[in-house]
């Protein structure tokens, strides 16, 4: 196709984004509808082969100009103002059938959700050539092997058959992966990857972001690389534009952002520290006990958890680390009874818990919570938080009126956002202050124990700092223990008393926060530390160089 080599062999400037402003109209209960900017008239420039990183705390607008590169406006968002040229035209001006030609073949986009974002009723390898076959730039063989190549290039297991399967049969990890190669499949110019790391444990993230970069310098293919994590973009970004409220704050080379910030809000983000926290010593007898359980999909055919025991203390953190499709989240299931245990038990309060979730007592569920990853799935938006929050003290207590929306309040107060937030609605509110929301309609329930399964993991460091600190100070005043599900080592750090590393459902190491953290390692322990990112140039090649040179060694 001659016209898409001329393309592909253009260098230079590729997108150039001027003066975008992006408006959105919200619709409070009781008042007019009022309309907020998301976007103050940013600009921004890049160049053929080079990765311009977009970072800021979440409601910065990064995702929203990320989109806007392809012409779209998310969720009642309307591009009102400027320019957004790709290839040498402004593709706002192109109608609906421009755009459609353009995206999947001149841009891809990478969501931070992939479990949002694939047909479940198609298997991958259909969902991965299917732009490719559409704007006809590969036959269906020629497309298929290239996918093939990606999947390998990006670790996936069993490269040549794992397109065969649909989307519920691979790990979240592994599913974010194959976003990847679906939008590197077609060749595009421009990628846009929206936090493509953000559901991945550090071991898998390194391959993945060593992949993306090799893709970028072998492909020429240019990409807007959002995220919150300083020092994953630091590995993949020539330059970082760093954004607030909708405006640009700081824009530079890699370097001059990490090492110099002109900007107190950038310095602000490159600063941030882990929270200290000192591990408290361990009660006799522990509130929770998982003894020896083996659970299992598929009818028994293929164990996810394997002969696992665990302890929680009261008032204690136990933190469950390990990579995608290590068993953690599946050991929440089985604590929960949403996933029958084959064998072993689970002891909850000196009283064995039945293993299925529908024998369980009122009292049982109330004692032991869950906050879930993604606030945004968590709750029902059309519902206000008052009610959201309101639902569990009805339940479990039967409060009505007065009396629960007094406790409403309280309970807004104690997660420090306030009774002013409880007549709106979820989309009205930022990252962070939807997963605040869900863990005070946790904390409604007076739970002895909350499960926390990746709760920090989709925010910025700012914010997830703060729900960090926030949980620790409910912890002191509360009592309540935390089963803190999470493949981020600094979170770790931060938050645990005691720690349970997981590996292909089997728990590796265990034991105190001081003890688990400290030499001698067991080999994939000491992986999983290694793998940790650092605010650092440069730090991905010598971490890739450490990995080959030890598997040369083995």
């Amino acid at each position: 196709m001659p016209d898409e080599q001329s393309r592909k062999a253009k260098s230079g400037r590729l997108l150039d984004i001027r003066n975008l402003r992006i408006e959105a109209t919200t619709y409070p209960p009781g008042e007019p509808p009022k309309t907020i900017t998301l976007v103050h008239d940013v600009s921004l420039t890049l160049e053929r082969g080079k990765v311009l990183g977009l970072i800021g705390e979440s409601g910065a607008g990064k995702s929203t100009i990320g989109l806007a590169s392809m012409g779209y406006g998310r969720g009642g968002c309307r591009i009102i103002g400027g320019e957004v040229v790709l290839n040498g035209r402004d593709i706002l001006k192109g109608g609906r059938s421009g755009l459609r030609k353009l995206r999947g073949r001149e841009v891809c986009y990478v969501a931070q959700s992939a479990a949002a974002a694939f047909n479940p009723a198609h298997q991958l390898m259909d969902q991965v050539v299917e732009a490719s076959l559409l704007h006809g730039t590969a036959k269906r063989a020629a497309a298929e092997k290239r996918a093939v190549e990606l999947f390998r290039k990006l670790g996936l297991p069993d490269p040549e058959n794992i397109g065969k399967r649909y989307p519920h049969q691979v790990s979240g990890g592994q599913l974010q992966r194959v976003m990847t190669a679906m939008a590197l499949c077609s060749e595009p110019d421009l990628i846009v990857f929206d936090e493509p790391t953000t559901a991945l444990d550090v071991t898998t993230q390194i391959d993945v972001l060593a992949a993306i970069r090799d893709a970028i310098r072998d492909t020429g293919v240019a990409a807007l690389y959002i995220t919150h994590d300083l020092a994953v973009v630091a590995q993949v970004a020539d330059e970082i534009m760093v954004l607030r409220h909708g405006r640009l704050v700081e824009w530079g080379d890699t370097r001059q952002i990490i090492k110099e910030p002109r900007q107190e809000y950038t310095n602000a983000l490159v600063s941030v520290h882990e929270i200290e926290h000192q591990e408290k010593k361990a009660a006799d007898t522990p509130f929770l006990s998982v003894k020896n359980v083996t659970a299992a999909y598929g009818q028994g055919t293929v164990k996810v958890l394997k002969n696992v025991s665990v302890d929680i203390h009261s008032g204690q953190t136990l933190a469950v680390v390990g990579e995608s499709g290590s068993g953690k989240s599946t050991l929440a299931r089985a604590i929960t009874g949403l996933l029958p245990p084959m064998e072993g038990s689970i002891t909850f309060g000196g009283k064995k818990l039945s293993n299925a979730l529908s024998a369980r007592s009122k009292e049982d569920l109330r004692q032991l919570q869950m906050v879930y990853q993604m606030a945004d799935v968590a709750m029902n938006p059309r519902q206000p938080i008052s009610t959201i929050i309101g639902r569990p003290l009805e339940f479990y207590f039967g409060m009505k009126g007065a009396e629960r929306d007094r406790r409403v309040a309280e309970l807004l107060d104690k997660i420090e956002m306030g009774k002013g937030f409880a007549d709106r609605y979820p989309a009205e509110l930022s990252g962070g202050q939807k997963q605040r929301v869900c863990i005070a309609r946790a904390l409604a329930a007076k739970p002895k124990l909350i499960i926390c399964d990746e709760v920090t993991s989709a925010l910025d460091p700012l914010v997830a700092n703060g729900i960090l600190k926030l949980l620790l100070e409910l912890q002191a005043e509360e009592g309540v223990a935390y089963l803190f599900i999470t493949h981020d080592l600094a979170t770790v750090r931060s938050i645990a008393d005691s720690i349970a590393v997981m590996y292909r459902g089997e728990v590796v190491r265990y034991g105190s926060k001081s003890e688990v953290l400290a030499p001698p390692f067991d080999p994939y322990t000491d992986l999983l530390l290694s793998s940790v990112p650092e605010m650092e140039i440069g730090w991905l090649d010598k971490a890739i160089a450490s990995r080959r040179m030890e598997s040369a060694g083995n």
